[in-house]
């Protein structure tokens, strides 16, 4: 997949648990957790952007781009 997830780069940037996040996103700490280890396929934008709230970031602090060297034209 060429989209990396980073929020826990993020988290720890921070300095906040998944816990605590989870408590402040209203999201279950095992959803969160698989968004944090990027085994979702999608996020929600409500949760996106609860999430780049309460972290006082930007999506693209969390979503990265990364080319897929099978896709890729080099």
């Amino acid at each position: 997949m060429a989209i990396i997830l980073r929020l826990d780069r993020v988290m720890a940037d921070r300095k906040i648990s998944l816990k605590e996040l989870s408590e402040k996103v209203g999201v279950a700490n095992v959803n969160l957790s698989k968004i944090k280890t990027g085994k979702v396929s999608a996020v929600r934008f409500s949760t996106l952007n609860a999430i780049c709230k309460v972290l006082e970031c930007q999506p693209g602090d969390i979503l990265e781009y990364v080319e897929d060297e099978e896709n890729s034209d080099s």
